[in-house]
Formats: structure tokens, sequence, C-alpha cells
């Protein structure tokens, strides 16, 4: 199949939102990119649209029951820091980058989700310590590229302050414009700084603006990068949201009800010994598993009854094969929504429904944004934005889904993914 372009840069801007668009048609850089490419705002994300489920339906074009990638987190109950879908292991079947290595092209991932072992030739993939007795540099470099690392966190990783926002996203940027020294064919790059701020202040904060602004140097440098390297008129460049958020001031705290009822058991210590359901957050939504039927019934029993009331935060109640044919885990028994201004949290201690302060989130305890919420919550899009090698000028998509994004970036680099949920968007390409 004929390719479309030499070097296909993804940029995903975590939390980009498409009532964004307004701020950013009058920002320098993202107003160049719109002004020479495609772009459409109202993207649909996936369902729950949280960080590592939405990153591996953009490399494969499918739903998270498909490519096995169901939350951030693994269903660990009990566990105060559960482990991530950080492992490539995670994604059942193919993405982009393991096609486009196939096909003999030069890969490279900078803190994109579920790359950890990934056959990615300069591969930073976005793991975090975990364990007290854990080093993070020494983690990040055994689940990537050890050299290439070893020389970005040499050369730049005086910049961060371990996981802070806006110095993580810096070090990423300077790393990235490193990395376009060596003309990879695709380079998929991850910014969180937006999420962050949108997390701990709020959609439409001050901070979460000045990210905006920040994210739109960042463009700026990445497009300088091309042109410096003599490989801009070769390229594509993509910038992409995963999900949008909402503001929320409340936390449903459901495993506090259920170990009260006895679903859940914990030691002296307040380890969970033993549980019979148990509410995993999605952060806008939340699974509820559940290990025998008499449970099932019992939860679906004491859900139905909750969810009437406003004040419980509990918007709809799903059953695992709803929950399936929206694209989540299947092999959850209920999937919940939340409320607006409400948001799911895993704690077994404290109050059901926890009124968040400015303490808790000061300290990182609670957020005053989320997202994990339904495609379907209003004004809740993401945006797409494409210009350079095989894209048409001029052009706006009037709506698409996060699952079309996968074929769409394949077909650029003459690539096909197989079994895909989503379809190609072959009006933006200039074939």
């Amino acid at each position: 199949m004929e390719r479309l372009t030499d070097h296909l840069i993804i940029i995903s801007f975590d939390c980009l939102s498409a009532l964004d668009f307004p701020i950013l048609k009058g920002l320098p850089h993202f107003q160049e990119l719109l002004a020479h490419g495609s772009y459409c705002k109202r993207v649909e994300t996936i369902y729950p649209s949280v960080t590592y489920p939405c990153h591996a339906t953009i490399v494969t074009g499918k739903y998270p029951n498909r490519h096995g990638v169901v939350n951030n987190t693994l269903l660990q109950p009990g566990r105060e820091s559960p482990d991530w879908h950080w492992h490539r292991k995670s994604i059942k079947g193919t993405t982009l980058y393991d096609e486009a290595k196939k096909g003999g092209m030069k890969t490279a991932a900078l803190l994109w989700p579920v790359t950890a072992n990934a056959d990615i030739d300069y591969n930073m993939p976005e793991i975090f310590a975990n364990r007290p007795w854990h080093n993070q540099i020494l983690v990040s470099l055994l689940n990537g590229s050890p050299l290439f690392q070893l020389q970005m966190n040499r050369l730049f990783g005086h910049m961060r302050k371990g996981l802070n926002q806006p110095e993580l996203d810096d070090f990423v940027l300077e790393s990235t414009l490193e990395t376009i020294k060596r003309k990879p064919d695709l380079l998929l790059v991850h910014f969180t700084d937006l999420d962050t701020q949108r997390h701990y202040h709020g959609f439409s904060s001050e901070e979460a603006h000045a990210a905006l602004r920040r994210h739109d140097d960042r463009l700026g440098r990445i497009v300088g990068a091309l042109r410096d390297n003599g490989i801009y008129d070769k390229s594509t460049i993509v910038a992409l949201g995963d999900h949008s958020a909402l503001d929320e001031s409340k936390a449903v705290q459901l495993n506090t009800l259920l170990k009260e009822k006895g679903f859940i058991n914990v030691s002296h210590r307040g380890k969970v010994t033993d549980w019979k359901a148990y509410c995993k957050g999605c952060d806008g939504s939340a699974y509820v598993y559940t290990k025998d039927p008499v449970s099932t019934q019992e939860v679906k029993a004491l859900l139905e009854r909750l969810q009437p009331d406003p004040a419980n935060g509990i918007e709809s109640i799903l059953t695992g094969e709803e929950a399936a044919r929206k694209g989540a885990d299947e092999h959850c028994s209920f999937m919940l929504e939340a409320r607006l201004g409400f948001y799911f949290k895993d704690a077994l201690d404290g109050s059901f429904i926890h009124t968040i302060t400015p303490e808790d989130v000061k300290h990182k305890r609670y957020t005053y944004g989320s997202h994990g919420y339904s495609p379907e919550k209003e004004n809740y899009s993401t945006i797409f934005m494409a210009a350079g090698k095989g894209i048409r000028p001029h052009l706006e998509i009037p709506s698409m889904g996060l699952i079309d994004e996968g074929p769409t970036f394949a077909r650029l680099l003459g690539l096909t993914l197989e079994d895909i949920d989503g379809k190609m968007i072959e009006e933006v390409l200039d074939i």
C-alpha cells in the first residue's frame, strides 16, 4: 500500500477538550496547524474515558474490552496505590507501532501509555516507581530503551521534579526535540500538563489556561525541530486529545458501604483480606465486581436503593452486558455513571459521600476535575487536528470517534490495522 507520509508525529495533549477550541484558535502554533490542515472538534471518546484505555484505543482502533485495557489501573482490592496497565502485554492484538516496526520503520515513543517493554526503537515508557524499594530511573530504564533513556536523562534529567508539572512535560519536550534528530518514521508523544492542572484546579481554571499556552509553545518547538532537521515538508503533524473533563466537588466512596455491609473484609491493619463485591473507580464512572450470584443480587438491590436520590451521585447503573455493548469491561457485574459534580473513589474508609476540601486537593488526596465519564455526557467531546504531508487542507470533519484515529494513522504510513472497531477517516487523507 502506498505510503502517504515519511514521518508521522502524533502529539497527545492529555485532556484536550472540544471546549478548548475557541482558545486554540487564538494561539499561534495551534492556529497555524488549523490553518493548514484538517480538524474535528467533535471526537467521541471511549468508555471509560480514562487515559490508558484511551491511548490503547488510539493505537489499536478498538474499544477497551477488545484491546484489553479496560481501566488505568489493575483490580487490586485494598492496595493504596494499584499498579497501572503500564506494559505492552496489557494490549491484546497488534498496535500501530508494532505494524510500523514490522514494516521496517523506525519508531519512537515518549511517555506514551501502555508501552513498557514494547518493541519500539526509542522508548521512554510512562511507568513510575510504585513500591517503596523501587527507583524511578531504574524502573524506566528496565522497561524501555536503556541507552536512549540514559542519554535523555543525562541531557535533560535536571529539568524534572519527580512527576510534577509543568517540569515533567518540559523534560518530555526536550527529549522529543532530541529524538526528532533521529528522524523516526513514527513518533508518539504524550503530554499531561493540562490534565494535571484540570484535576487539581478545575476545568476552566487559570492554571488550565496557562497549560494550554504552554502546550502551544511545545507544539511550536516541535514544528521548529522538524524544520531544523529538514523533515518538515515530509512530515504529518497530529495534535489530539484523549478525553475531556468535568468539574466535581464530591467523591462517591461505595466501598465504605460495601465494607459496612460485609462484602469486604479487612484486617486490623486495614488490609483487604477477602471480598465478595468491590467498587473499582474509573473517576467519572466505576466498575462493580462481585464474586457470586448471591452477592450480585444483594449489591444490585443496594445500588437500586441508592440511585434514585441525586445526593448519592449515581446517575445510572449498567449491567456487565450493557457495559460490554459500550466497549467497557464485560467481566464487571455493574458499571456506574456519576452524576455531574461527582466522581468515584476506591476508598475503604471515610464517608460514603465525601465533600472535597481545598486541603484534600492540596495533599492530592482528591481532585476538582475528573474524566472517565460516558462519551454520551454533554459537552464532553475531545479534538483532533492534523496537517502536513498526506493531509488535505482546510477540512472540518463534523464528527469522528477515537476508534477511527488508529486506522487513519495506519493508512498514512501505508499500513493496515486488522480487526478494528473504527474506520479510516478517508476524507482527511490526500490520496
